[in-house]
């Protein structure tokens, strides 16, 4: 898992199961279906295939962060939070300071919307991307620091 100053929330290697399995719904977006390697959570996420193409069995990192600030937005020495400092990390015209997102080949943002608790330990989170969406199952010792209403990035890479 992620360090205490981290933004990380989550992170682990996911090998995709089935991508589209039922049905293809639109022509930019799949739905893909994973399972993790160190956490045994699923995963199902929408995302855009043109910019992160995938297929059956294809391993991928994927992480969930609360900012794409490298510290956490934890304080500075001067007392200021992280977060006003490192508001403008990640800026259309490269002009900003390099975040996680250079880390990583496809970035997403959006807020958690749903938490469920399931039987036992399991519990789900579902976020929400402008529209393209993720659910995560597992153990909530996993996901203690995925909080409901919270802003989230989702990272992957290959």
């Amino acid at each position: 898992m992620a360090s205490t100053s981290s933004s990380i929330v989550f992170d682990d290697i996911f090998t995709t199961d089935a991508i589209d399995k039922d049905g293809k719904k639109f022509d930019r977006v799949s739905r893909l279906y994973a399972r993790s390697k160190n956490y045994d959570m699923d995963l199902t996420l929408d995302y855009n295939i043109e910019l992160f193409p995938l297929v059956n069995g294809d391993s991928f990192a994927m992480a969930l962060a609360s900012s794409l600030s490298r510290d956490g937005g934890a304080p500075t020495a001067d007392g200021e939070g992280g977060e006003d400092k490192d508001r403008d990390v990640w800026r259309p015209d490269g002009k900003g300071r390099r975040g996680l997102e250079e880390d990583y080949d496809y970035v997403m943002y959006g807020k958690v919307y749903k938490f469920d608790t399931g039987s036992s330990d399991i519990v789900t989170a579902y976020a929400s991307f402008g529209g393209l969406l993720l659910s995560i199952t597992g153990s909530y010792r996993h996901l203690t620091n995925v909080v409901l209403g919270d802003p989230v990035y989702v990272l992957l890479r290959k």
